[in-house]
C-alpha cells in the first residue's frame, strides 16, 4: 500500500513551512524581528532555526523515500507541539507578539492533520 496522497501533501507543507520560517531569520533577521518582535540574543533565534531546518529535513525525507511512518509522525507531531506550547505560553506572559499565534495556530492545524492519518502496518518500512 502506498502513502496516502494526504499523507504526502502534509508532508510537504509542513518540511515547507519550515523551511521557510526557518530560512527566515537566518538570511533576514531584521525583517524577521521587524514582524516578530526584538531579540536579545540572535544567536538563540538562529539555533532554533537551524533546528527547525533539521525537523523540515527529516519530513522531507518522509515525503520522498518509503520509511518507518510512526517515526516521521511522531517528529511531525512532537515539532508541532512543542512549538505550539511555546507559542502559546510566551504570548500569555507577555514575553512574545501576537503573530506567534498565528504560528500556533498553524502548528495545532498540523497536528489536527496528523492525528486523522491511520498508518497502515503495510506502510512500515517499505
Amino acid at each position: 500500500m502506498k502513502r496516502s496522497r494526504f499523507m504526502l501533501y502534509l508532508l510537504w507543507a509542513q518540511a515547507i513551512y519550515y523551511m521557510l520560517t526557518a530560512i527566515w531569520s537566518l538570511v533576514h533577521i531584521n525583517s524577521f524581528m521587524l514582524v516578530t518582535g526584538p531579540k536579545q540574543d540572535l544567536w538563540l533565534v538562529k539555533t532554533v532555526s537551524v533546528l527547525i531546518l533539521c525537523v523540515a529535513l527529516a519530513l522531507l525525507y518522509g515525503a520522498c523515500y518509503n520509511t518507518d511512518y510512526r517515526l516521521i509522525r511522531l517528529i511531525a507531531v512532537s515539532a508541532a507541539l512543542g512549538l505550539a506550547v511555546i507559542d502559546i505560553w510566551y504570548y500569555l506572559q507577555g514575553v512574545i507578539k501576537w503573530v506567534y499565534l498565528l504560528d500556533a495556530f498553524a502548528e495545532l492545524v498540523f497536528i489536527a492533520c496528523w492525528s486523522t492519518l491511520k498508518i497502515s502496518r503495510s506502510q512500515l518500512f517499505r
